[in-house]
């Protein structure tokens, strides 16, 4: 993947990491607009490419009444506002072969999600759009495994992909992030370190997935300092009140900080 041919990035040539952010679901134009505002202008100072990161719909959900979305061509509206507004690209996930062409027409970046990272449709529809593909390693794929999936997408003649880690799975409730993994997949393609969702924890008897937040800042720390070429971070405003993934979001308020200690490792290791 080259960072500079994706639509409306920024920074490009401050030989930073590249940032996806922003909130787990789109649940709202205001709520997505006030995130975006304030990643951008974080971004902007510290000279970080920066993708917006929304989901324009939620398919994969432990509970029947858990949130999904509020429409998929209203969200999809939304990110296109983002994206015209701020003037910076957009990434969204998508589930099934239909949703390829219909998110292409407003977003720069398709993501396929972990579990369905090996549904070969699916992946060669997306590279098929012509967009970015940011794939997904499952949960219970090794880092080795990730090139046929890397390869589908080129073999259908699209060379923009990039990996992004989420954790392995460590028993039935918990992830763990195994940084050997970062060096093997970059062989393959860029690879991306997905922080909050490293953390989460899944199957909770509840039916509503627990995190661990307090670990970001270790977690993102650990990716800069072992070569990853990006960090996917959601984040909320209000994460205990979010729609979707509130439990191990990173609150926004933080994320300032956060992204300054990593710039500041990140210029470390390019003076190495």
């Amino acid at each position: 993947m080259k960072l500079d041919l994706i639509p409306k990035i920024k920074h490009t040539d401050a030989n930073n990491f590249f940032l996806l952010a922003g909130p787990c679901a789109i649940e709202g134009e205001d709520m997505a607009m006030l995130i975006a505002e304030k990643i951008v202008a974080i971004t902007n100072r510290l000279k970080i490419p920066f993708i917006f990161k929304g989901s324009f719909k939620k398919a994969n959900r432990s509970r029947i009444d858990s949130f999904t979305g509020i429409g998929d061509e209203k969200a999809l509206q939304i990110l296109k506002k983002v994206s015209d507004t701020f003037d910076v690209p957009t990434v969204t996930d998508i589930h099934e072969v239909s949703d390829a062409a219909l998110a292409a027409k407003y977003v720069d970046v398709l993501q396929i999600p972990a579990f369905l990272v090996r549904q070969t449709d699916l992946v060669v529809a997306a590279a098929n759009t012509g967009k970015v593909v940011n794939l997904k390693k499952g949960q219970f794929m090794s880092p080795e495994s990730m090139q046929h999936a890397v390869k589908k997408v080129t073999d259908s003649g699209n060379t923009q992909v990039a990996i992004t880690d989420r954790g392995t799975m460590f028993g039935y409730q918990d992830m763990i992030v195994d940084f050997r993994g970062i060096p093997t997949m970059k062989q393959y393609a860029p690879v991306i370190l997905d922080v909050t969702h490293s953390l989460q924890q899944p199957n909770q008897t509840i039916g509503v997935t627990g995190g661990r937040p307090e670990m970001i800042s270790t977690i993102a720390r650990a990716g800069i300092a072992t070569g990853a070429d990006g960090i996917f971070i959601e984040t909320h405003f209000d994460p205990a009140n979010a729609k979707s993934d509130g439990a191990n979001m990173l609150d926004l308020h933080l994320l300032e900080k956060l992204l300054t200690d990593l710039v500041a490792i990140r210029t470390t290791i390019n003076h190495l």
